[in-house]
C-alpha cells in the first residue's frame, strides 16, 4: 500500500466530519502572533489537566514523570507502563506549534496504545518556543532519543521502537529520526514512525501558503510569519536546512513509516512531499482523509476513531512482526 491514498470512510463517517467541520468553521483559525497568548493557553491546559493521575488509574495505568540528562540538558519524560510485560516503546512527541502543550495532553492517545498494543510510552516534554529556540526543542528530542536508544535505558534494552508525532511534534519526530542517522546503530532500533499532520518546510510548502477559506482550525498563510517568528534569525534558505526542515533531509536509512492528514489541513503537501521523498527507502503509507481537517484526531468523530484504531494495529505489526 505504498503512495497516497484516502482511508475510505462511509457516509455516516463524512457527514459525522462535516457536520464538525461546521462548527470548526465559526471558530478562528490558530495562529501564533506573540509569545504572551501562548503562555496564557499554556496555563489553562494546565488548569484542565488537574486530576490526571485520577483519570489514569481508571484505565488500571499510573505514569511517571523522570528527567534525564544527555550532553549536560535536562529532558522531562511522562513514562506510562502496560499492566503486564512490555513488548515494545513508543516514543511519543505532542503538537501544540512548538509554543503550547506538553507530555500530558497525549495521556488518552497513549493509554490506548499502552493497552492495545502492550507497549510503554515515553512522552517527550521538550521545552517550548516561547522562552527557547526551536533548535533547542530539538536539541531535547534528540537527547530523549538518544537515552531511550542507548544502553542507558536498562528498562526498555533491546526493545523496538516506534516514534509517533502529530503536528509540531510531527516536525520533531521527523527531525529527531533524521538527526539519529549519526548514531546509526541507535536509529536501527526505530522500528516504524506514525507521524500526523507534520510541518516539515519551515519555510512553508504550498498548501501553506495558498490555504483559502475552505481549510480549517490553521491559518494557512499566517503560518508563514509564524514560522519566521519561531526562527528569527535564519534565512527562508537556513530554514530549509534539515533536520530544521525534515523535508529536505537524507532519508536513507530511516524505518517504515505511516503517515496521516486531511484534505482541508493547510499542511497536505507537508505530509504528500515528505511521503514521496521518504518512499524509495522504506515502505510508507500514506493517508490523505477526505474533508478531514488539521488536528482532526482529537474531534469526537468515527473517522478520528478508525484512523487511531489503524495506527495502532500498524504499531503492534511493527512490535509483533512474528504474529503479521
Amino acid at each position: 500500500m505504498d503512495g497516497k491514498t484516502s482511508m475510505t470512510l462511509d457516509e455516516h463517517e463524512l457527514a459525522q466530519v462535516r457536520r464538525f467541520n461546521k462548527t470548526l468553521a465559526w471558530l478562528p483559525r490558530f495562529r501564533i502572533r506573540n509569545r504572551i497568548t501562548p503562555r496564557v493557553i499554556q496555563a489553562l491546559l494546565r488548569l484542565g489537566q488537574i486530576g490526571g493521575a485520577g483519570k489514569l488509574a481508571r484505565h488500571g495505568v499510573e505514569a511517571e514523570t523522570r528527567v534525564i540528562r544527555v550532553d549536560g540538558v535536562a529532558v522531562s519524560l511522562r513514562i506510562i507502563r502496560p499492566k503486564g510485560p512490555v513488548k515494545g516503546v513508543v516514543l511519543d512527541f505532542h503538537g501544540g506549534g512548538w509554543v503550547i502543550g506538553n507530555a500530558q495532553m497525549n495521556d488518552a492517545f497513549n493509554v490506548a496504545m499502552v493497552n492495545a498494543c502492550n507497549v510503554a510510552t515515553v512522552s517527550v516534554d521538550y521545552r517550548l518556543a516561547v522562552t527557547t529556540p526551536v533548535e533547542g526543542l530539538m536539541s531535547d528530542c534528540l537527547g530523549a532519543a538518544r537515552w531511550l536508544l542507548s544502553d542507558d535505558c536498562e528498562e526498555f534494552a533491546g526493545l523496538a521502537v516506534i516514534v509517533v508525532g502529530e503536528s509540531a511534534g510531527g516536525h520533531l519526530a521527523a527531525a529527531t529520526l533524521l538527526a539519529l542517522k549519526a548514531w546509526p546503530d541507535l536509529l536501527r532500533r526505530v522500528k516504524g514512525a506514525v507521524l500526523y499532520y507534520g510541518v516539515y518546510d519551515l519555510t512553508g510548502t504550498p498548501s501553506v501558503r495558498a490555504a483559502g477559506p475552505e481549510t480549517l482550525v490553521l491559518d494557512g498563510p499566517g503560518m508563514v510569519d509564524a514560522l519566521r517568528m519561531l526562527t528569527p534569525d535564519s534565512s527562508d534558505e537556513q530554514r530549509r536546512q534539515p533536520p530544521l526542515s525534515p523535508l529536505y533531509g537524507d532519508f536513507d536509512g530511516l524505518p517504515p513509516a505511516l503517515l496521516f492528514v486531511g484534505e482541508l489541513d493547510p499542511l497536505s503537501d507537508d505530509t504528500l512531499e515528505i511521503a514521496e521523498r521518504w518512499k524509495p527507502f522504506a515502505q510508507v503509507n500514506v493517508h490523505l482523509l477526505p474533508a478531514c481537517p488539521h488536528g482532526f484526531i482529537h474531534f469526537p468523530t468515527a473517522a478520528a476513531g478508525k484512523v487511531l484504531a489503524h495506527s495502532r494495529e500498524w504499531i503492534s505489526q511493527r512490535i509483533h512482526p512474528q504474529i503479521c
